[in-house]
């Protein structure tokens, strides 16, 4: 296990049963005042679209509104859904970021939807506009870092604006190995999606980006995963909380999604093949109290060699979400709990 674990955040915006969908957006921008006191390193946000689970769909604006109310977290995106947009434009949007807040932007990137297929096609009508990633990263890098396209080039003589004495920091998102070789291509940080595979491919992925990785954005392998966890002052008021999003987990099985039901109205139920994945997902969960989800993490961390995690926490009552936060700052000593 690695001797000092940081912590960070990533945050999405979740929709719930019974609240206005726009205070979920000013909820974000409270928990991200609330996590830099309590001394995390990092708040992100994630992109979604048309879905009532998630309702983040503007990371980047998001990010300039923490910004204006933070002065020492890291903010970034986990991540820009990149085939849906012109790599010029987001490295504007970032470099006006990064002019907020002077060498505290990540601008994480990945090739996924974040979104049904038709959705997509509204934010890009181009089927194929995924299979052009790759050559979108290395753009978006010439453009955040100022680099100078050669004579020739549409881009010869053209500037991302405006220029600072510091850059976003690129990162590749990813669930699968394809990310990971990608970003050990370019020499980039990495960031595994654990909660989006309950861990499934994950320390392979990792084993592929130190193994591949070749200097570049980055001299050095630099990896982190995303987790999701739930802690609070009792086991039992874990997994109590912990029904609002099995509820979801399991109705996104068959296709049904929804914002998150209050965890007295979240049971139903289930099917026998429901149970039988419903089980697998509590043997799994980072749920509990504050020592028993610490120490979870502690040894997902030493079993994936990272030094950083970033916890993701979905619940249906804000305060509850917040006081999950507090209790593993506390637990992992962070500077400001």
């Amino acid at each position: 296990m690695p001797e000092s674990l940081r912590l960070s955040v990533l945050d999405q915006s979740v929709g719930r049963t019974g609240i206005p969908q726009d205070a979920s957006i000013r909820d974000t921008v409270a928990l991200a005042e609330h996590c830099e006191a309590l001394g995390y390193h990092r708040f992100w946000l994630s992109e979604h679209h048309s879905l009532p689970t998630i309702v983040g769909t503007a990371p980047e604006v998001l990010m300039a509104a923490i910004a204006a109310r933070t002065s020492r977290i890291r903010i970034g995106s986990a991540g820009v859904m990149l085939p849906h947009y012109a790599p010029f434009k987001v490295a504007e949007q970032f470099r006006v970021l990064d002019a907020l807040a002077p060498g505290r932007i990540d601008l994480g990137v990945g090739r996924a939807p974040g979104s049904d297929h038709r959705t997509a096609r509204l934010l890009n009508p181009d089927p194929r506009s995924s299979e052009h990633f790759p050559q979108q990263v290395r753009e978006l890098h010439a453009w955040v870092s100022g680099q100078e396209w050669p004579q020739g080039h549409a881009g010869h003589g053209i500037q991302a604006l405006p220029h600072g004495a510091t850059a976003p920091q690129m990162w590749m998102l990813g669930s699968s190995g394809y990310g990971a070789q990608l970003a050990a291509h370019f020499g980039m940080p990495y960031a595994f999606a654990h909660f989006i595979t309950d861990g499934e491919g994950c320390a392979e992925a990792l084993e592929l980006y130190r193994h591949m990785f070749r200097p570049g954005m980055v001299e050095q392998p630099e990896a982190t995963v995303c987790v999701w966890a739930l802690a609070a002052d009792t086991e039992d008021e874990a997994w109590r909380l912990f029904a609002s999003r099995e509820r979801t987990r399991i109705d996104r099985q068959s296709g049904r999604f929804g914002p998150l039901l209050p965890p007295e109205e979240a049971p139903r139920a289930y099917t026998q093949a429901e149970d039988a994945y419903r089980q697998g997902l509590r043997g799994r969960a980072m749920v509990g109290d504050a020592r028993q989800v610490a120490a979870k993490l502690r040894v997902l961390a030493g079993e994936l060699g990272v030094q950083e995690l970033v916890v993701i926490t979905w619940a249906w009552d804000p305060q509850a979400q917040r006081r999950s936060y507090e209790l593993l700052a506390r637990e992992f000593a962070l500077d400001g709990a």
